[in-house]
């Protein structure tokens, strides 16, 4: 990956140490919204196209952050069904804020793209032709940017394109913002990228986008980077790996005669629960160091049998997203939808175990697994290594593999499920989800446990021989001085 830095005029930019690395980054905050209209400058309207969850979250805290600086406007398809919810929300057509997709991209000097994946790969032409020349492209995700490489095209030639992508679900950018109110600071780390600057205002506008977002901190990345690292990690460890792990484990706890009930504690429970908290405050070196001395040893064997499995699973799952067949997966998946839709996977008898188990929680009597936190960390520093190895900025290493899981996705799949999360994340992320979790579990149940049980060998160690050295735990540690104060809320 390109050497990275940026220049800004109306933020203040620092520079952070992550291992042997110097990356710049810019703090959010509230004190810093007063700093808007500067780095909007030009701006008159911006446009959100799309209520999804990222569509709805990012288009409330932006309009609430400008305090009417500049107009928020959320521009949805003839007929969608969310225009009730738009409006509910605050946004109408009488007062110029909601309006049909298109004529709102006509009318925007910037146009934030927040539809769906395969939406935005069917519509991109229509897309690109409402936009006026000198405007911005907003991207939250370089889905867009890998589906036109691979169709050998490329972005309006006259339009900035920019990114901001926050690392967590828009659930989650909306209630820390709304934490925010009151915790200054409180917020969803975001990754920016400038992909064309054609005013010369691309930085600025896109880092004015993600404080408004209440972004605590953002670093910089490129789009073709952000997307290989976001969909690689959303089909590993943040959403199908956990997917995969979980299952995985349920089982081999049931077959050594533990209880449904317990088998889901020490399983999912351990995972979403304290192995996540941990983690979160302490890193994933915090996870090992909480153990006494056999349970180290049994984290010891779980890493060891686990990493290789992460390793090889996330290099597969980036090599098919870097050459465009996951990208071209989905698209085909989004034209099938009408004849085969997607169901859900909440009614198989884990996740009836696990409604059970959630009501009930004692959140002091979940247990701290060795066995399940040396498989989870194995597979997530798994996929640490695989970024390392492909060169991805560590910031952008550590979001998307530690902090987006611990502080965003695994408390709502805690107060939810993780079979909620695999049913009502974006529709990339549940295929995703769908096609790789088998792939961890397989691997994992047929590999790494019969290594493990082998009584006629003992476990090779090799691979937890690096870890209490290893580079990302200092990475962490550098990234949690700048975590906000407050957890993420759950509603």
């Amino acid at each position: 990956m390109q050497d990275l830095d940026f220049q800004t005029t109306v933020f203040e930019k620092e520079y952070i140490t992550l291992g042997d690395r110097r990356e710049a980054i810019v703090r959010g905050g509230r004190h810093l919204l007063d700093r808007l209209p500067a780095a909007f400058e030009g701006v008159n309207q911006i446009g959100v196209i799309g209520w999804g969850p990222q569509g709805s979250a990012q288009a409330q805290n932006l309009r609430d952050s400008l305090g009417g600086a500049v107009r928020v406007t959320v521009g949805l398809r003839d007929g969608s069904g969310s225009v009730e919810r738009a409006r509910a929300a605050g946004f109408s057509e009488a007062a110029g804020t909601l309006g049909e997709m298109y004529q709102v991209i006509a009318d925007s000097d910037l146009v934030i793209l927040l539809i769906a994946d395969a939406a935005q790969a069917e519509l991109h032409e229509s897309i690109f032709a409402a936009l006026r020349p000198g405007t911005t492209l907003g991207l939250s995700h370089g889905f867009l940017l890998g589906f036109l490489s691979d169709q050998g095209k490329a972005f309006p030639s006259e339009v900035d394109v920019i990114a901001v992508c926050p690392k967590g679900m828009g659930k989650s950018v909306r209630a820390l913002y709304e934490q925010g109110r009151e915790v200054n600071g409180a917020g969803i780390n975001a990754s920016f990228a400038v992909h064309q600057d054609v005013t010369g205002h691309a930085t600025d506008r896109a880092l004015g986008w993600s404080v408004a977002l209440g972004a605590p901190f953002t670093f910089q990345t490129t789009l073709r980077s952000e997307y290989l690292s976001d969909l690689s990690g959303e089909r590993a460890v943040l959403l199908g790996g956990v997917h995969g792990i979980v299952e995985s484990l349920y089982r081999r706890f049931r077959d050594q005669d533990m209880t449904p009930d317990d088998a889901f504690r020490h399983s999912v429970e351990s995972i979403t629960g304290p192995i996540s908290r941990i983690i979160s405050k302490d890193g994933l070196d915090g996870v090992y160091h909480r153990l006494d001395s056999e349970g180290r040893e049994v984290f010891a064997e779980a890493y060891s049998a686990a990493h290789p499995v992460g390793l090889e699973l996330t290099q597969e799952i980036y090599d098919e997203v870097a050459s465009g067949n996951e990208i071209r997966s989905v698209v085909m998946a989004g034209k099938r939808f009408d004849r085969f839709p997607m169901g859900k996977i909440d009614q198989a008898d884990m996740w009836q175990v696990g409604q059970k188990v959630r009501a009930d929680r004692v959140e002091a009597d979940i247990p701290l697994d060795p066995f399940t936190a040396g498989v989870f960390c194995g597979v997530m520093m798994g996929q640490v290594d695989a970024l390392i190895e492909r060169g991805h900025p560590y910031s952008e290493i550590a979001n998307e593999s530690v902090i987006e899981a611990v502080d965003s996705l695994n408390p709502y799949m805690h107060a939810r499920g993780v079979a909620y999360m695999v049913d009502n994340c974006s529709t990339t992320a549940r295929l995703g989800s769908r096609k790789w979790a088998p792939r961890f579990d397989y691997l994992l149940t047929q590999q790494a446990y019969p290594a493990i049980d082998n009584e006629q060998q003992t476990v090779d160690l090799t691979p937890f021989n690096g870890f209490e050295k290893h580079v990302i735990h200092p990475v962490l540690r550098i990234c949690a001085e700048l975590r906000p104060s407050v957890d993420i809320f759950v509603e």
